[in-house]
């Protein structure tokens, strides 16, 4: 029997050739496989020697050659197949393991030259692959570490590998070598917004106790050639495992915290904030959070972009959070947090902000909508004061609820005073059930409108919704503008001697 064995990545390839050879295995090899291997003391046959031919062009060509190609795909069922090998003197290859050179870990490096990106577009590594997954009839194709002990169990167990294996195995070359060749066009196209082909591939990363609920079953998945994802940065450090809508909350949660550089806590329940406040301290900046809306928070996902000290990780633990995330805790917080043993509590060390170059996408039947993300900053310069006076305290309650509001579903209403939201209105059919759902939750937790400033996420189609906000105290409005009855809405502002905010552009988000 003979393995041919090229890895790029050499995790357990020493493992898995040591075992082949005590079964009796060949073992060919090439360039610093070949070396690797003979390092551990194996013998190993180099390609050339089976070829005839030398490495050419810096390594580029040692594979693709007959004898190997031939060794891999010959049908041993068929004997005109068995016939033509023989005549050649070409020996059969019945296990074949590669890895792919780090084409992705090399193309999202920052700095990367595009010759050194195009140096890792493997050609050899993917046809052997392919080559033996095609014929896994009769050979073995190995993609990854992950598979080189069952793989080893089951040949000294059953003397061979079986059927359903080999096929198991096929799928999953194909996928690797699928998933290459999308993060290689993937790189290709970047040059294009939209280009007219998107190839996408992920890897999962982890499997979710359930999806959205009990009965769907769901995974993690991670974009292959992104240069991050959602959990790459964070460490979980207590707590049940993350939940498919955990990871939904947590994603909202970060965006609306990445808006704001002073201390700031965002509370989310089911994708929408229900409490953001930013203070002096993150201690104050919690309490405030947390009264905006402490009904709703009950079994939320919770972020702040500070680290928690010990009487804040024990004020955190009075309550039911699902997820709480930080930059930091120090080991009296930890203590006080981990003796609530479902509470999911995450280490975040992302410290990038959004790039302009990520798409949203969102799966429609048999496709996708692709878009820009939303990453736009709140320009005041860019703004249009249209009626009132906006003095300078409120221009900081409106743009703070403005960055909030993006992050809300449409219709979208936030309600803010002195940094904090007060009420929040959000994915209502009718703007003007927004505001009403936004005054009231103010209301029920006993926040005071009077010199509050409200933010609109689109423009308001009628008068109805901002004098609704004005008689409960709302003294300036920020909104994109845009509406045919943009001059009603404007006059009912002024006539209560409020301020108006045209920010020129809207965030729905749906």
């Amino acid at each position: 029997m003979r393995a041919l064995i090229s890895v790029w990545d050499k995790t357990g390839v020493d493992s898995l050739a040591r075992g082949l050879a005590e079964l009796g295995w060949e073992l060919v090899s090439s360039g610093g496989t070949a070396t690797f291997l003979e390092g551990q003391g194996l013998d190993v046959t180099r390609v050339e020697t089976v070829t005839g031919a030398p490495e050419m062009l810096g390594g580029r060509v040692k594979t693709l050659h007959p004898r190997i190609h031939a060794g891999i795909l010959a049908r041993r069922d068929l004997p005109e197949d068995l016939e033509t090998i023989a005549a050649h003197a070409i020996t059969p290859i019945d296990l074949v393991c590669v890895s792919l050179y780090p084409f992705s870990s090399v193309a999202g490096r920052r700095g990367a030259t595009e010759a050194e990106v195009v140096e890792m577009i493997d050609v050899g590594g993917p046809s052997m692959l392919r080559a033996a997954a095609k014929n896994f009839a009769h050979v073995a194709a190995l993609s990854s570490p992950a598979q080189y002990d069952a793989v080893l169990a089951e040949l000294r167990e059953e003397g061979a590998v079986s059927l359903t294996t080999r096929r198991e195995l096929a799928g999953a070359a194909f996928a690797t070598t699928a998933a290459y060749e999308a993060a290689i066009a993937t790189w290709f196209g970047d040059t294009e917004p939209f280009p007219s082909q998107v190839t996408l591939a992920f890897e999962k990363i982890t499997e979710l106790p359930y999806g959205e609920n009990p009965h769907q079953a769901a995974a993690f998945y991670a974009e292959i050639g992104a240069r991050r994802h959602l959990l790459s940065e964070v460490q979980q450090l207590g707590g049940k495992d993350l939940s498919f809508n955990n990871l939904g909350d947590l994603e909202g949660a970060r965006k609306i915290s990445r808006e704001f550089s002073l201390p700031a806590v965002v509370i989310v329940k089911h994708a929408n904030p229900c409490g953001v406040a930013m203070a002096a301290t993150i201690d104050e900046a919690w309490e405030r959070a947390l009264a905006a809306d402490p009904v709703s928070a009950f079994g939320c996902v919770a972020t702040l972009n500070r680290p928690v000290n010990a009487a804040l990780g024990a004020r955190i633990a009075e309550h039911f959070v699902e997820v709480l995330v930080a930059p930091e805790y120090d080991d009296g917080a930890l203590e006080a947090l981990r003796t609530k043993k479902s509470l999911r509590i995450l280490w975040d060390h992302e410290r990038r902000s959004e790039t302009t170059g990520e798409r949203d996408f969102k799966r429609v039947l048999g496709g996708l909508l692709i878009q820009d993300r939303d990453i736009d900053v709140a320009d005041r310069e860019a703004m249009n004061v249209v009626c009132g006076e906006v003095p300078e305290q409120a221009w900081g309650d409106l743009l703070f609820a403005w960055c909030v509001c993006k992050h809300v579903s449409s219709n979208a209403i936030v309600i803010a005073k002195d940094l904090q939201t007060l009420g929040i209105g959000a994915g209502q059919m009718s703007r003007v059930d927004s505001v009403r759902i936004a005054v009231e939750k103010a209301r029920e937790h006993g926040h005071d409108l009077a010199g509050s400033v409200l933010a609109s996420d689109a423009f308001f189609p009628f008068a109805d919704g901002a004098q609704l906000a004005l008689d409960a105290g709302v003294t300036a409005v920020i909104q994109p503008g845009g509406s045919r009855r943009d001059a009603e809405v404007v006059a009912a502002v002024e006539s209560a001697g409020a301020a108006m905010v045209f920010t020129g552009r809207r965030h729905f988000r749906h």
